[in-house]
């Protein structure tokens, strides 16, 4: 199984750094995880978008899913494509995506399939399984496990450190965190993201194999987080770039 990162950013995309947006790779089977601004362009710098086997859009906000709109149009438009496709999203997400394209009577169906997906939900794609959670974040949002030939992957999303997600991390061999915030646990901005040193706290509780940190707010210092996350993870970490492939 493959990690290929198509963008890293919180928030928002800079110049050759989308927002988040990640393909998983294994088998001949490919999964779009996240479509931030500036990952569908980035994808269709390595696959050929028509090949995508399904989606996943952990939560609504537009940092991981804005970029589906354009997909849409693409595959709407476009020729050659298999469909519908499918998208594994949090409940709801289909009436926020349709109300964007224009209400009733812009459904996408026969285009995109959305299949409303939480906790303890399960479903394989290929040779991929994936299972489901729901994060510590402020709207209902999924971090996933991904599983292939005894090989794990877990993404935690967008989330704070609240509730019990970080379970499904355990013994992962790619732990795939969000690191949005340094510092202070206590000085965070907001308390449904993690702080680097959270991040690698909670890898090691659950005993991860690897811990990789993603969604760095733009404005701060990437390197600084990955140090962070190293003092308290206690190995080294990894820091997701755009075009970065990782084997799981």
């Amino acid at each position: 199984m493959r990690l290929i990162v198509l963008g890293s950013n919180a928030t928002f995309a800079t110049p050759g750094r989308p927002a988040a947006g990640y393909l998983v790779d294994h088998a001949g089977t490919t999964l779009w995880v996240d479509a931030g601004s500036g990952t569908f362009a980035a994808l269709q710098g390595i696959v050929d978008y028509r090949t995508v086997d399904a989606i996943v859009i952990t939560h609504g906000h537009a940092d991981h899913s804005v970029d589906l709109f354009g997909y849409y149009h693409a595959i709407k438009h476009g020729p050659g494509v298999r469909t519908p496709v499918q998208v594994f999203c949090p409940a709801g997400f289909e009436d926020a995506f349709t109300s964007y394209l224009g209400g009733p009577g812009h459904e996408p169906a026969g285009i995109l399939e959305f299949v409303a997906s939480g906790e303890g939900g399960e479903a394989t794609v290929g040779s991929v399984t994936m299972r489901f959670t729901m994060t510590d974040h402020g709207v209902p949002t999924l971090g996933v496990r991904f599983e292939a030939d005894r090989r794990v992957l877990f993404y935690s999303s967008d989330t704070g450190p609240g509730g019990t997600w970080m379970n499904s991390a355990e013994h992962a061999d790619v732990f795939l965190c969000e690191a949005t915030y340094q510092g202070s646990a206590d000085r965070k901005p907001w308390g449904r993201h993690l702080t680097a040193g959270e991040a690698g706290q909670i890898a090691r509780d659950q005993m991860v194999d690897r811990l990789m940190i993603t969604h760095v707010w733009p404005f701060l210092d990437p390197g600084r987080s990955v140090d962070e996350a190293e003092a308290t993870f206690g190995r080294p970490v990894g820091l997701a770039a755009p075009g970065m492939t990782v084997k799981v």
